[in-house]
């Protein structure tokens, strides 16, 4: 029988298919191998080469690895200290104090870069530098390869360990609290008024954390976050099932992520940890420094978090957002749907509060210069809801008199350029119709639009117009009166039948219905307000 050439050239096409399928199905199995060995190796009680001679040992290169001694028969529980300065610690104290007592236990310093001096740890203790190096494969700087115990233990610097089974009663604490909500357990450094357990809620729509005392006082204090000195003992799987399981400053970074699943912390009278070294910093020069580093280290945690505003439990606010002098926290807008309603936030507090600000500074100039203004379009619509501007706004929008345009020296040479006035804000004509706009900073373009309108036969109208449903002609006597109402912190001028007015601009029931201001590119979900 003959094999044409269209024959051969099949079969040998087909011979070929099955010998790449063996190579690739062969290949696949040796990789699954060796990822295998490669777990089992970080498994192994791996002494990786000192660095700097045998009192220092640095976790790192191919066989990186801190072990759990045997199946079950190990330590439970790994020692973790986060928290130090370069320039001035007591990581070897600490590290001494605990293997002294629990060699057996692994004890690991974790560091986000090298630290110079360089640290001196006893035999037992691992340095874990996080920062990738471009020689060394992955593994060798994430923590939860290193980390094979079932607890880990959170120690700050300076602490020491006197009461050797604290441990033991650790974990017996967290877990007598089974599969709850309580997946931390804490106890204070030296005395119990050293750490504080607080109540956190996190709203990531409006980008703000709030701390509030919680109750105290009590053995056995659950709460949701803590401040202060305090050693935390956490399951491993739950710290490496957070995003960001070792960020700093450490307690923010942690309780914040907990917080957001809805897990506690249960903060013990007893036993306290001692710490000899408090204040941990022996001059003021180096406390400044520190105090200097953690500042920089909550801005950007805060900001790796979209968190913008903090409140403090003593009442304070640290803001991380935008100012007067930095360029507002979104670009752009697009289709009136600014870029943080698609992450499912609202305008950022720091946003609102610079929009705030510039329309209490826009209305007191108005009024002063005898600029007759009111609310319009969706301000008015934030002051009959919510007397303030809405979560989700990005401007302020006011209707002024184009006939009083003159009496302000702020707005009437405005078509020669625009102005910087004494306090940094923006005076100009709007590049994208006849309006006026006042911008918070040159650096800082949240803004303030001034519409002016004339009467012509009783009837509110331009003589240009923009592509907004809400721009539209409407009687005059809806300004005959003007009658205050609360807007934004201050008490501002609207239309005298704001339902009726807010109907004619959007449509029927829209005080009722609140709606983002595009649904075409993105819905409101009201089941979540």
């Amino acid at each position: 029988m003959r094999i044409s050439l269209c024959q051969g050239l099949l079969t040998g096409a087909i011979i070929l298919n099955l010998l790449i399928l063996y190579y690739v199905s062969r290949a696949q199995q040796q990789m699954m191998e060796k990822r295998k060995e490669l777990g089992r190796g970080s498994r192994r009680a791996a002494r990786p080469a000192s660095l700097l001679g045998g009192a220092l040992g640095v976790i790192g290169g191919e066989h990186a690895g801190m072990a759990a001694e045997g199946h079950g028969r190990g330590p439970r529980v790994s020692v973790l200290l986060r928290e130090f300065e370069s320039f001035e610690n007591y990581v070897g104290d600490v590290a001494n104090s605990f293997l002294r007592q629990r060699p057996e236990l692994p004890f690991l310093a974790v560091a986000d870069t090298f630290p110079y001096p360089p640290l001196v740890l006893p035999e037992g203790a691992r340095l874990l530098v996080l920062s990738p190096s471009p020689d060394q494969p992955p593994q060798a700087h994430r923590p939860e390869f290193h980390l094979q115990t079932e607890f880990v233990l959170l120690v700050p610097d300076g602490v020491e360990l006197e009461q050797p089974r604290v441990f033991e009663r650790l974990i017996k604490e967290l877990e007598g609290e089974g599969g709850g909500p309580v997946r931390l357990v804490a106890v204070p450094v030296l005395t119990r008024s050293a750490v504080q357990c607080l109540h956190l809620r996190v709203n990531l729509k409006e980008w703000t954390a709030t701390y509030s005392p919680a109750a105290s006082g009590s053995s056995g204090s659950v709460c949701t976050a803590l401040q202060g000195d305090a050693v935390v003992l956490i399951r491993t799987e739950d710290l490496f099932n957070l995003s960001v399981p070792l960020g700093r400053p450490l307690f923010p970074a942690l309780f914040i992520q907990t917080t957001l699943r809805g897990w506690k912390v249960k903060l013990l009278e007893s036993p306290c940890f001692s710490a000899n070294h408090r204040p941990l910093f022996s001059s003021a020069h180096n406390q400044w420094k520190a105090d200097t580093r953690l500042k920089e280290a909550t801005g950007k945690l805060m900001r790796s978090f979209g968190l913008k505003r903090l409140l403090l439990p003593e009442g304070k606010e640290q803001w991380f957002g935008c100012t007067k002098e930095t360029p507002r926290c979104f670009g752009t807008v697009q289709d009136d749907t600014p870029d943080y309603l698609y992450l499912d936030r609202w305008t950022p507090p720091c946003c609102l509060r610079a929009l705030r600000e510039t329309t209490k500074y826009v209305i007191n100039i108005l009024e002063s210069s005898g600029v007759r203004y009111w609310l319009e379009g969706g301000s008015l619509l934030g002051a009959v809801r919510h007397q303030d501007i809405i979560p989700w706004d990005y401007d302020v929008d006011l209707g002024i008199y184009l006939e009083d345009v003159p009496n302000c020296d702020h707005l009437k040479n405005l078509d020669s350029g625009s102005l910087v006035d004494a306090n940094g804000y923006v005076w100009e004509r709007a590049v994208e119709g006849d309006f006026y706009r006042v911008q918070y900073s040159e650096a800082n373009h949240l803004h303030v639009d001034l519409w002016p309108f004339y009467s012509r036969n009783g009837i509110m109208t331009k003589d240009t117009w923009t592509e907004h449903k809400q721009d539209v002609e409407f009687p005059e006597h809806f300004l005959q009166p003007l009658v205050p109402m609360p807007f934004a912190g201050i008490t501002a001028y609207g239309p005298n039948n704001q339902r009726a007015f807010l109907e004619l601009k959007f449509g029927e029931g829209v005080i009722e219905n609140p709606q983002y201001p595009n649904p075409m590119k993105k819905r409101l979900d009201r089941s979540k307000l």
